[in-house]
């Protein structure tokens, strides 16, 4: 469903992603994980058709993302970590604004949307005030909606849980699931929030400095790197501190009179 091969993205100087190449199946949930600076929202930035690779190639559901973007983006649903909302608009005349650039028939958009603000818990008095009004958490739900309102057969989601409580958070985690497991849709998952990830994907890839450094399930990643959790094994893996050396230097400062 998603072919990456060979992607570099270059930003002057900078190498951002360096021949990148990933093979993504139908029905997958799929993470890709990094350091800030690693590469991801760069790879997520050419697949949502934002920006154009420097060299590669990337395809959706067999489109190329720089010579098909209109077959791309009627197929993918996304949802970016920092996302700014028409704040001048109701929750319901945003989504209806989703729609119509969607061409959606009306019914079945009112239909989607209606279901989709109900598992939310989004009711009828918050849906009709300004996104303007809303909290970080409400918008991220709307966010959300809107990215899912037209059953997209792949949707790439950036840190979705940001801003989320625990019951909506709990709720993306589950539609996630069966989106992938029973509808058969492809999940692209980007997150810092790795026991979510641990729990959540069929194969994690982790990126350093633009280069893929470990893919695999989460278990053959706990295996090659040596640990027990994801968090110790991406620590390792990408070069992080030494953790029992860094909290003994912490403790250490904090105990100096």
């Amino acid at each position: 469903m998603i072919e990456i091969l060979h992607l570099s993205k270059r930003y002057g100087e900078t190498l951002a992603v360096d021949d990148l190449s990933l093979s993504i199946a139908t029905g997958e949930i799929f993470a890709l994980l990094g350091p800030n600076g690693a590469g991801k929202s760069s790879t997520v930035k050419v697949l949502t058709g934002l920006s154009k690779p420097t060299t590669g190639a990337v395809r959706i559901a067999g489109f190329d993302v720089t010579e098909q973007p209109l077959e791309v983006k009627q197929r993918i649903g996304y949802v970016p970590e920092n996302a700014t909302l028409y704040e001048s608009l109701t929750a319901d005349e945003y989504l209806d604004l989703i729609g119509e650039l969607r061409h959606m028939e009306r019914e079945k958009l009112h239909t989607q949307r209606d279901e989709l603000f109900a598992l939310f818990d989004l009711g009828k008095d918050d849906r009709k005030k300004l996104l303007g009004e809303f909290s970080k958490g409400m918008k991220q739900k709307v966010l959300i909606i809107s990215a899912l309102v037209h059953n997209p057969d792949v949707l790439i989601l950036d840190e979705p849980l940001s801003g989320l409580d625990a019951n909506a958070a709990l709720i993306i985690k589950e539609v996630v699931r069966k989106f992938a497991h029973e509808s058969g849709k492809t999940i692209f998952f980007c997150s810092h929030v790795l026991d979510v990830v641990e729990r959540l994907c069929d194969r994690i890839a982790i990126m350093t400095h633009g280069k893929l450094v470990a893919i695999g399930t989460p278990q053959e990643l706990l295996e090659e790197s040596g640990e027990l959790s994801l968090e110790r094994a991406f620590n390792r893996l990408t070069g992080g501190a030494d953790i029992e050396r860094s909290t003994e230097d912490v403790i250490r400062a904090l105990s100096q009179e």
